[in-house]
């Protein structure tokens, strides 16, 4: 390619980007917008890319010239639509070509294979090009191959001229690297958050990733056990007990995490969750906690309508410091809260069971709502050395 002195700034630009943490829309914005001024008639272009997210299957960000990017995400679970099946992407990905490259004007238009073509062509576009771009990341997807894939479409006369397109070839492997770099610190920061929590994950992230690393912190802990769990895993088939797991999960993990509380840990088929003491004080973080305990008790009266088979649990609450920091061994280790708290919410929870009552709160946490709660008495908790008065709702 002939020496351009406004693409050799891009690609000066674009290679710094790769270096830092950029927003990905940001930076596509700023390279189309940089692609123009170097005099590239792009007026449209589309990022896509697969990515590795429990929920997310693929991503693309949508670049048109004088409006802001737009980012949207796709789904596993969504189906194809219409628009999907047509799509010259998609064409572009189970062919796994390269490129793709459509005349929308002129004596070699050609609109008729996909429609969003003949959309483009009746708004006054004239050239649409598909390059892809592959590099090896791990995905979970059935979007395609790992890698970028980038749709460029003009208004100018005649389309793209054959140095348009050899500008967009050089500078679009440059991108891909910056997109590598970015998509990768994404993928590790949903796989961390995903599997260790928001907080938890945050922290590792941060560099707290030595055995013993950690901080004290003032909070409410929120513990629930599934009942009866042993006698349904005896009698279902694993599958259907792993779908029963998991609508008790989507009851109570999903209801907290809405509430702003953190799931820590799944114990077998206990859940483990804090809601720290921060800005709002105790009654803020104890406020959320029980709201989230009576909406998991609603939630799981749902979830039993909906299943023939048992599904009842018990929540408990207690508050007080704890340890958050990594536990373990050097070569395997979890981020966690341990403590005196957590021992204490554990062992309440249990009594659920002998006092026949779905929800405990310990006498700080009902005095939080004393026209709500009755004492049900002191009782001695597993491994205490102390009685601990014990709530439940009215």
């Amino acid at each position: 390619m002939k020496t351009n002195p406004k693409l050799e700034a891009i690609e000066d630009w674009v290679i710094r980007e790769a270096l830092g943490q950029p927003d990905i829309a940001e930076m596509f914005s700023g390279f189309c917008e940089r692609l123009v001024a170097a005099g590239i008639p792009v007026e449209r272009a589309m990022l896509s890319w697969a990515t590795l997210h429990p929920l997310v299957e693929a991503e693309s960000v949508l670049w048109r010239s004088g409006r802001e990017a737009e980012l949207a995400q796709y789904r596993h679970d969504e189906e194809d639509t219409e628009d999907w099946l047509k799509s010259p992407i998609r064409a572009v990905l189970e062919a796994r070509e390269t490129r793709l490259r459509r005349h929308l004007s002129g004596a070699n238009a050609a609109t008729d294979d996909f429609p969003i073509l003949t959309t483009l062509k009746a708004d006054g576009f004239t050239d649409y090009l598909i390059l892809s771009t592959p590099f090896e990341l791990p995905t979970a997807a059935d979007f395609g191959p790992s890698g970028i894939l980038v749709t460029w479409a003009t208004r100018a006369e005649g389309g793209f001229s054959d140095d348009d397109i050899e500008g967009l070839d050089y500078l679009q492997i440059r991108l891909a690297l910056a997109c590598r770099s970015t998509i990768q610190s994404r993928i590790a920061r949903t796989l961390a958050e995903t599997y260790l929590g928001a907080r938890a994950g945050s922290r590792v992230l941060s560099g707290l990733i030595r055995h013993g690393d950690g901080e004290r912190l003032d909070a409410v802990i929120f513990y629930s056990d599934l009942r009866g769990s042993t006698a349904l895993a005896d009698r279902l088939a694993p599958d259907v007990y792993m779908a029963h797991l998991n609508a008790y999960f989507d009851a109570t993990a999903r209801t907290v995490m809405a509430h702003g509380g953190e799931v820590l840990d799944f114990i077998g088929d206990a859940v483990l969750a804090v809601f720290p003491i921060e800005a709002g004080g105790f009654d803020a973080a104890v406020s959320r906690a029980l709201r989230a305990a009576d909406a998991v008790l609603v939630q799981i009266e749902r979830a039993q309508a909906a299943t023939e088979h048992p599904l009842h649990c018990g929540i408990a609450l207690s508050s007080g410091d704890v340890m958050f920091g990594n536990i373990g061994i050097p070569e395997r280790l979890t981020f966690s809260v341990i403590g005196r708290t957590v021992n204490a919410a554990a062992r309440i929870e249990a009594m659920t069971k002998t006092l026949g009552r779905p929800l405990l709160v310990t006498a700080d946490i009902a005095a939080f709502a004393p026209h709500a709660f009755t004492p049900l008495g002191r009782f001695q908790l597993a491994g205490f050395g102390e009685e601990v008065e014990l709530h439940a709702p009215v």
